[in-house]
């Protein structure tokens, strides 16, 4: 009875071991691999090309940058084969999207794999120097003997600067007066005239008019200090408790990827990231290396659900 048994277990280990999903892992990759981002030059782009390169060497076949309009990268991907050789790097707006349009032709949660997180743009609070605050806590206390007086400025509705400040006014208790630009240059040089008194923006792009006493920097938006913005406290630590926020990148399968083959698209894709020369490459850009488990970035993602997604729906951001 025994040896009938073993020889039935066997029997079965072979047949799934044999099984489409389990051939279709072992036999992966066998053809070029895409990677699919916006426009060339922008955040995408860079990492989608930083990425290429290392994990051809390793996968052994070639790594494609896909360039495709913002608008149309999610559905593209969501609809692509799960057989892992299409990727998607995309930033928050992957996620957030559904809570500012009345429709998205995707899920967020559904219809992507996630592979891990890339890296991580923190934003600094900045100020216009004439605005009489040094700190976060005169910053706040400044918001709530004028409120509605203060004008801060972003790229753009949702974009990251954007929901750090509309995340900091709701914590913070104050009110202060979004204003949108077409782009974070124009949003800086409206700072820099006088025309907002303050904003959010990436730490890289704010530290060349900081050093030149054209901004003060208050603070940075990250939960721990940063090494792109040294010796500038958290926003947490100067007088926001709990308070964090930051542009991530993450990478992704289509959803249905078998697990297999996204543990092997994960284990590639930290070891490239981890490497000393990309680290750096990465820092010199304005980011911060985040390899992550694929597990990381799925409660990236279910935070900032949770938490962006209501202060978007009860601000009423909307991006139609």
């Amino acid at each position: 009875m025994g040896a009938t048994k073993h020889v039935a277990i066997s029997f079965w280990m072979g047949v799934l071991a044999l099984s489409p999903v389990s051939a279709i892992a072992q036999s992966y990759p066998n053809k070029p691999i895409r990677i699919v981002a916006a426009e060339p030059a922008g955040g995408t782009d860079f990492v989608a090309r930083i990425l290429a390169p290392g994990l051809a060497g390793s996968m052994g076949q070639s790594v494609i940058v896909d360039n495709r309009a913002t608008a149309v990268m999610g559905e593209l991907v969501a609809k692509s084969p799960a057989d892992g050789y299409t990727m998607l790097v995309a930033g928050m707006v992957l996620w957030l999207s559904p809570f500012m349009r009345d429709k998205t032709p995707y899920d967020p949660v559904k219809d992507f794999a996630p592979l891990s997180l890339v890296n991580r743009s923190p934003n600094v609070v900045v100020v216009e120097p004439s605005l009489p605050v040094k700190s976060i806590k005169d910053l706040i206390g400044y918001a709530k003997s004028k409120p509605g007086s203060l004008n801060h400025g972003s790229g753009g509705a949702g974009t990251a600067p954007h929901l750090a400040g509309e995340l900091f006014q709701t914590m913070a208790g104050i009110k202060l007066v979004h204003i949108p630009y077409k782009g974070a240059g124009p949003a800086l040089a409206a700072l820099i005239a006088g025309e907002l008194q303050l904003s959010f923006p990436n730490a890289n792009s704010a530290d060349p008019h900081v050093r030149s006493g054209r901004l003060r920097a208050l603070a940075v938006t990250t939960a721990e200090p940063s090494v792109l913005v040294p010796g500038l406290p958290t926003v947490a630590a100067a007088g926001l408790p709990g308070y964090q926020s930051s542009a991530v990148f993450g990478i992704f399968a289509p959803g249905g990827t078998p697990r297999a083959i996204v543990d092997r698209l994960n284990a590639e894709i930290v070891r490239v990231l981890n490497r000393p020369e990309i680290k750096e490459r990465f820092l010199n850009s304005g980011s911060e290396v985040v390899a992550s488990s694929v597990d990381q970035l799925a409660s990236t993602i279910k935070s900032d659900m949770t938490v962006l997604g209501k202060l978007i729906r009860d601000a009423g951001l909307r991006d139609n």
